[in-house]
């Protein structure tokens, strides 16, 4: 071949080329972003502590967030980023795939709050909410719950502030520090084989307890992946009877620790969502834990069950008299009415309306608890702000859900499965 029909047909080839398709580029899919959300979230935690509240994936992908996080302002252009991502993604609307998309999408929302509060911008406490945990607030006033007080008035009468009243009745109900270990591990074991009846939990899955001290919360479940646990009970202040029961199931079973699982099994393992390896703290997903752990003490000791097996197994454990167990149950009822005062309470403190003497003094009022109980409340306002939200509204919220099932309690234990091992926001608990 002669140099000018090389040249001819090298320049065919050319143009031949740029005439062809480019190869199609691979779609973005949730997969991708997944894996970029995973590391957006375990990036903040690095700028704003305590953000993460469990990781299990993959070590490098946090020794990679560890060694070189973005700035704030990098990572909220980040978020940003991803939300437009992923709405440019399609998934089929109300199958799983559509299910994982919009919660992708509410927690990047919830993300970018996060970082505008970092960064330094004041939110009010409803956008927080909103903002964080996708629901939408309407707080009572204070005076909605003074015929609560007058109702628990008639519960504990006599003379001096209710308050104190109150406090020196359930101080007949301290477990004895000696035999807080035992207690805690009876009423873990109840709430777990009430829930395993219901539930398949994997085999291998396990707690650790401890006691500690110096917390703003009074139980925490840190959770570690492989379904394990570390679950904290603090014991700044003595611990009464009804904490036995109320923590066993918020921290263990069916609350945090069987709703990571769940998780953990059902969407990381059994579907490969990376997403679910990570639990960013001030997001939606935190609303549905901290509701389903709450709703989940009445849905496991329905009825009179959970007095009957304090009185059977709770009391003699910790050496303290069954007598006045009843009355003591209803004042705790009772006194859970009022946990919508404290919402209230939190807005117009973290807002600027009262201060914090005046905090001080409506927590000692609408949430029945002494000086030392009030500044630890308030502590815990303080730290987490709108959080508060989480307990009560999302244990409203979880109730009306699982409970529209009917009746039967298997119905009920399904509704309850279902919401903890499937994505789950909270307006999918709204009843229509």
């Amino acid at each position: 071949m002669t140099l000018f029909r090389s040249l001819i047909a090298a320049l065919c080839l050319t143009l031949l080329a740029a005439a062809a398709p480019a190869p199609a580029q691979q779609p973005d899919g949730l997969d991708a972003l997944a894996r970029d959300y995973v590391a957006l979230v375990l990036e903040i935690g690095e700028r704003d502590p305590g953000y993460v509240d469990a990781y299990y994936g993959p070590a490098e992908w946090r020794v990679a967030a560890r060694a070189n996080p973005r700035s704030l302002g990098d990572l909220a252009a980040g978020a940003g980023a991803l939300t437009r991502r992923l709405e440019a993604i399609t998934a089929p609307p109300g199958g799983i795939e559509g299910r994982r998309k919009d919660f992708l999408a509410a927690q990047l929302t919830a993300a970018r709050h996060r970082l505008r509060m970092v960064r330094g911008d004041r939110l009010s406490f409803a956008e927080e909410a909103l903002g964080l945990y996708a629901v939408r607030l309407e707080l009572h006033p204070l005076e909605h719950y003074d015929p609560m007080l007058a109702r628990i008035e008639r519960l504990v009468p006599g003379p001096g502030p209710l308050a104190a009243r109150v406090e020196a009745f359930t101080d007949r109900f301290i477990v004895p520090p000696a035999r807080l270990d035992s207690v805690m591990r009876a009423a873990m074991a109840e709430c777990r084989r009430r829930t395993a009846a219901h539930i398949a939990l994997p085999a291998a899955e396990t707690f650790t307890l401890e006691f500690v001290t110096g917390q703003s919360w009074s139980g925490y479940n840190w959770y570690q992946g492989d379904y394990r646990s570390l679950i904290q009970i603090n014991t700044d202040f003595p611990v009464r009877m009804g904490r036995a029961i109320d923590l066993g199931c918020h921290e263990g079973y069916p609350g945090h620790h069987a709703y990571n699982m769940l998780l953990e099994r059902e969407l990381a393992r059994g579907r490969g969502w990376v997403e679910y390896m990570v639990y960013p703290l001030y997001s939606p997903q935190s609303f549905i834990a901290e509701g389903s752990a709450n709703y989940g003490v009445a849905l496991a000791f329905p009825g009179d069950e959970r007095l009957e097996f304090e009185r059977r197994v709770l009391y003699p454990l910790a050496g303290l008299s069954a007598e006045g167990a009843e009355a003591y149950l209803q004042l705790q009822e009772a006194i859970r009415a009022l946990g919508g005062a404290r919402f209230t309470i939190a807005r117009d403190f973290l807002e600027g309306r009262i201060d914090r003497a005046r905090a001080l003094a409506l927590l000692q009022r609408y949430q029945l608890v002494s000086p030392a109980r009030a500044e630890q409340s308030l502590a815990f306002i303080v730290q987490y702000r709108a959080y508060v939200i989480n307990y009560g509204l999302g244990e409203e919220m979880v109730r009306s859900h699982v409970e529209a099932a009917g009746p039967d309690p298997a119905r009920r234990w399904a509704a309850m499965a279902r919401l903890l091992s499937e994505p789950t926001l909270p307006g999918d608990l709204v009843v229509r």
